[in-house]
């Protein structure tokens, strides 16, 4: 148990914190006004149409109506652009957990749910509980650990929990039929099209996918370059989703950020930002000087 609590609670960089909250916050103002708006109309839908989920049950949450949406849906946004600034961070970011989560309840409640913001929901729900956060704070801190590590455990846990579903509600056929091959008949994209003529590369896909997703769990015992390198293929594989079929899981590519020192690709930004002004400026100074 106290191998346990050390892993959940590594002291982790403030900064890393901080970066992740406005990858976070800038993403809500995103989903909302273009990614995911479905909540919007859903104001308009008549009443009877709702069925609350356990969420709703268990708040009694009310159908929703013209002026919730437009509370959820713009008071949202004002949180998050707040957010932004890193003040208030407790305060600002449990109000844009509140109204996001809210928000996408209200989408769900008329139809699909989409299990690619399960993480987000936790993200969102933890990264307030950190405090004050600067971007170039060097302090590790036990509350930035945690936040991140259950960041990190959530978001592979969808892709565990997805390959679980697969054959639990699809059963085995689910990688052994032509999944893959509906899926590009019904959405595919150019790029995708000629895939349709080799069909096993399309089968063989489908069981490269439930493997990787069942081992997914793995990245937590690798060390931090093969972890990254790890991410990187999960984004290397939804950048191919996403161009052949157009399906794209944006919340939860930004939770896989958790697994990134954020902290450091921003300071060498800076720096090569830094070197590329000062030669710039050389030959100005030189010029001004003759």
């Amino acid at each position: 148990m106290s191998r346990l609590r050390d892993w959940l609670f590594t002291p982790m960089p403030l900064a890393r914190v901080a970066w992740l909250r406005i990858l976070v916050f800038a993403f809500v103002v995103i989903d909302v006004l273009g990614l995911h708006t479905s909540g919007w109309y859903h104001g308009w839908a008549d009443p009877v149409w709702y069925e609350p989920l356990v969420m709703g049950k268990v708040l009694h949450l009310p159908a929703a109506s013209v002026l919730l949406v437009q509370v959820l849906k713009w008071g949202t946004v004002a949180a998050a652009l707040a957010a932004l600034t890193g003040r208030a961070p407790r305060l600002l970011g449990w109000a844009v957990a509140i109204g996001w989560t809210w928000y996408q309840y209200v989408a769900f409640a008329y139809g699909k749910v989409d299990h690619d913001r399960a993480d987000f929901v936790v993200a969102m729900a933890l990264l307030p509980t950190v405090g004050l956060a600067h971007l170039s704070d060097r302090r590790r801190s036990e509350a930035a650990g945690f936040a991140l590590r259950a960041v990190q455990l959530a978001a592979i846990a969808t892709y565990f929990l997805s390959a679980w579903a697969k054959v639990r509600f699809g059963g085995w056929d689910w990688v052994n039929s032509a999944t893959m091959v509906r899926a590009v008949v019904r959405r595919g994209t150019p790029w995708a099209q000629w895939l349709l003529e080799v069909p096993w590369t399309l089968h063989w896909f489908q069981w490269v996918l439930f493997t990787a997703e069942l081992t997914a769990p793995v990245i937590f015992f690798l060390s931090e370059k093969w972890r990254r390198r790890v991410v990187g293929a999960w984004f290397v594989f939804h950048a191919m989703t996403y161009a052949a079929i157009t399906i794209a899981f944006w919340p939860h590519l930004v939770m896989m950020l958790a697994f990134l020192p954020l902290e450091e690709y921003a300071a060498w930004l800076r720096a090569r930002f830094a070197r590329w002004r000062s030669r710039g400026a050389a030959p100005v100074a030189e010029e001004a000087r003759t």
